[in-house]
C-alpha cells in the first residue's frame, strides 16, 4: 500500500516495520514528530525522556537487553547526548540502535546552525541521510540491519525540509526480530580505560569495513546523464539538483554520508568534465574529495550558511532561474510574539518594570526578549539561565544578586536546569530563579514532561513536584505565583531579590492553548474612558492595538486574562462576563 507521509512519519513507520521495540526521545523541532508518530504504534514502547542524554542511555539499555531501540533529537540535542554517543561507538550494540538527529539549516527554530555530520566523523559512526520520505522509511530499516551486522549505533541525519515535507512511501509489514539473549560481557560493555583501549582498535577496523561497504552499497548511487557536469550531493540538495538539471548533469547521490567512499568518487569524477559538490552548511563532502586529489568546486560557489533552494542551485551553476511575479503589495512585517493571554507575559512585564537583568533559556518564553517587553538579555542553551545566573552573581556579588534573575520553563528545568540549581544551592549565590511553569512543553507543540503527570500517550504517569524538588535540592525559599496577578508577581520579585539566600519563584498557569483551559470573555475597551496613554501596549499582547488614538481589543484573539485591565488607570479596560 502506498501512502503520502511526512518524512518524520515515514521514519517512524520504518521503526515499526523494522521491529523496533523501545523509543526514547526528547522533543525538538524538526525531530519531534518521529516519536509522536511512533507512539501511535502500540507495538512500540515510546516515551519522552527528560533530556537527550537520558534518551540515548535508555536506547542503550534496551539494546543491551537484546531489543532494537531508537532515540531522536534535533541537532543541538545531540550536543547533550554526545557523552554517551562517543562511548557507544566503543561498546557497540546487542540489539540494533538507531539515532535520529534532525538538523535545522536556516535556523527556523534553533539557536545555532551546526552540521551534525561532524559528529558521525568524530564519533566514528556510520550516518545515513535520506532525501525524501520513501528513503526515510527504507534507510531506517537498513540502519537497524547495519547496526547489528557491524556492531555499531547508526545515525540517521534528517533536516527540516525532509522531516517536514511529504512524499509517497510504500508501506510494508512489521517484522519483529528475535530477542538477542543477554550475555554478560564486561570487556565489551564496561568502558574503563583497560577495556576501552582494547575496543578502540575494534572501532577503527569497523570503519575500514564500513568504508568498503560505502564503495558498493546501493545507499549511494550514480545517475548518469550529461557528462559536462558531474554533481556529488545528498539530502534535499539532491532534490534541488534534479529539479534544476534533470538528466542534463550526472549525479552521485550519497545516502551513506559517513564513511564516504573513495574509489567510487574517483571513478565518478573520471567520467565527467567538471566536478561540483552541492551540500548545505559545511564542506564535508568537498574536503573529502579534495583529500583524494580531485579538482572540485563547492563552497567557492555555495554559501556555508542557511538552507539552499532550487533557485540558488540554478543561479550558482549558471542555469536560468524561473521568473517569479512579485506581490502587488508589500506585506506588513509580523514579528514573532507570545500568544494573547500567554501566562509568561505578566511575569516578563514585572521583570522589565523592575529593570531586572534577565538570563533566559530555550523555550517559547524566549520571546520575552522581543519588544516591547525586551526582558530577556541572554539565551545560550538548555539550562544555561540557571548556571549563568550563578556565575553572573558570583562575579558581581550584591550588585548582581539584587537585580538579576534567571527564567526557565518547567520542561527545560527538568531537562538541564536542576543541576544548575543544585550548584546555586551548594555554592550559595543569592540567586533568584523563576520557573515558568505552563504545565506542558510548549515550544515543540505540547508534549508531556515529568512535571505534567502524563506520559506520551496522555495516560497518567509519575509526576515530579517542582516545589518539593527545589526544597530537596537545598532551596529554602520557594513560592508560587499566578502570572496573571501583577501585584503578586511584583511582590514576589522584589522580596526574593532582596532575600539574603537563594530562592525560586514558580510562575504557574497553564498554556492558554491547552485544550482543557477555559477562557474568559474578551476584555471590553471603553473608547470614551481611554486616554491613549498606551500603557497597555507595553504588554506586547497581539490582541491589543491602537486605533484613532484609542485602545482596541481584538475579540478573536483576546482570552480575557485581565492583565491589561490591571494596568489601565482610567478603567477603560474591563473584563467581560465569564
Amino acid at each position: 500500500m502506498k501512502q503520502l507521509l511526512l518524512g518524520n512519519a515515514a521514519l517512524a513507520r520504518g521503526l515499526y516495520e523494522a521491529g523496533c521495540s523501545v523509543v526514547s526521545s526528547y522533543p525538538g523541532t524538526p525531530s519531534t514528530e518521529v516519536t509522536e508518530e511512533a507512539a501511535k504504534y502500540d507495538e512500540i514502547y515510546c516515551e519522552w525522556a527528560p533530556n537527550e542524554k537520558v534518551a540515548m542511555e535508555v536506547a542503550f539499555g534496551a539494546s543491551l537487553a537484546g531489543k532494537r531501540s531508537f532515540c531522536g533529537m534535533k541537532h543541538v540535542g545531540l550536543n547533550v547526548a554526545a557523552d554517551p554517543l562517543f562511548t557507544l561507538s566503543y561498546t557497540g550494540v546487542t540489539g540494533g540502535i538507531v539515532i535520529c538527529v534532525a538538523d535545522d539549516a536556516g535556523m527556523h527554530s534553533s539557536q545555532n546552525e551546526q552540521d551534525s555530520r561532524h559528529y558521525a566523523k568524530s564519533a566514528k559512526l556510520p550516518m545515513l541521510e535520506p532525501s525524501d520520505s520513501a528513503e526515510a522509511l527504507e534507510f531506517t530499516k537498513r540502519a537497524f540491519e547495519l547496526s547489528e551486522e557491524y556492531d555499531t549505533p547508526v545515525i540517521i541525519k534528517m533536516c527540516t525540509r525532509v522531516a517536514h515535507s511529504q512524499s509517497v512511501v510504500e508501506l510494508g509489514e512489521r517484522v519483529l526480530p528475535e530477542t538477542i539473549p543477554y550475555e554478560k560481557n564486561i570487556a565489551k560493555y564496561v568502558m574503563m580505560p583497560g577495556n576501552a583501549k582494547r575496543r578502540h582498535p575494534v572501532v577503527e577496523e569497523r570503519m575500514k569495513k564500513l568504508t568498503a561497504l560505502a564503495e558498493t552499497t546501493d545507499l549511494n548511487r550514480e545517475e548518469m546523464g550529461g557528462t559536462e557536469l558531474g554533481i556529488i550531493t545528498s539530502s534535499t540538495c539532491y532534490q534541488y539538483v534534479k529539479e534544476v538539471f534533470g538528466d542534463r548533469a550526472s549525479v552521485l547521490k550519497l545516502g551513506m554520508i559517513h564513511p564516504l567512499p573513495v574509489q567510487r568518487i574517483l571513478d565518478f569524477a573520471a567520467k565527467v568534465d567538471r566536478l561540483v559538490v552541492v551540500e548545505e552548511l559545511d564542506d564535508v563532502i568537498e574536503q573529502h574529495c579534495k583529500a583524494l586529489g580531485l579538482s572540485v568546486s563547492g563552497k567557492d560557489l555555495f554559501p556555508v550558511i542557511d538552507e539552499f533552494s532550487q533557485n540558488l542551485v540554478a543561479e550558482k551553476l549558471g542555469q536560468p532561474i524561473p521568473e517569479s511575479k512579485p506581490l502587488d503589495e508589500v506585506l506588513p512585517v509580523r514579528p514573532p510574539v507570545m500568544c494573547a493571554g500567554c501566562p509568561h507575559r505578566g511575569m516578563f512585564y514585572t521583570l522589565s518594570k523592575n529593570k531586572c537583568v534577565v538570563l533566559g533559556d530555550i523555550g517559547c518564553y524566549t520571546l520575552g526578549a522581543v519588544a516591547p517587553l525586551s526582558a530577556i538579555e541572554s539565551t545560550l542553551c538548555m539550562g544555561a539561565s540557571v548556571s549563568g545566573l550563578h556565575g553572573f552573581n558570583k562575579a558581581l556579588g550584591k550588585e548582581g544578586e539584587q537585580h538579576a534573575v534567571g527564567v526557565i520553563g518547567d520542561s527545560t528545568f527538568m531537562h538541564s536546569g536542576m543541576t544548575g540549581l543544585a550548584n546555586i544551592a551548594y555554592n550559595q549565590s543569592n540567586s533568584t530563579v523563576v520557573i515558568l511553569d505552563n504545565s506542558i512543553t510548549g515550544m515543540t507543540g505540547h508534549q508531556q514532561n515529568p512535571t505534567t503527570g502524563y506520559n506520551i500517550k496522555g495516560d497518567p504517569a509519575g509526576k515530579s513536584d517542582l516545589e518539593s524538588l527545589c526544597h530537596a535540592m537545598g532551596i529554602h525559599r520557594v513560592r508560587v505565583v499566578d502570572p496573571y496577578d501583577l501585584k503578586a508577581c511584583d511582590a514576589a520579585v522584589k522580596e526574593e531579590l532582596a532575600a539574603e539566600e537563594p530562592s525560586v519563584i514558580i510562575s504557574r498557569r497553564p498554556c492558554v492553548l491547552l485544550k482543557y483551559v477555559k477562557h474568559n470573555k474578551p476584555i471590553i475597551a471603553d473608547a470614551e474612558k481611554c486616554r491613549g496613554c498606551k500603557r497597555c501596549m507595553g504588554l506586547g499582547c497581539p490582541a491589543i492595538s491602537m486605533r484613532n488614538g484609542k485602545a482596541v481589543i481584538d475579540n478573536t484573539l483576546c482570552v480575557g486574562c485581565g492583565v491589561c485591565e490591571q494596568l489601565c488607570a482610567f478603567d477603560a479596560l474591563k473584563s467581560g462576563e465569564v
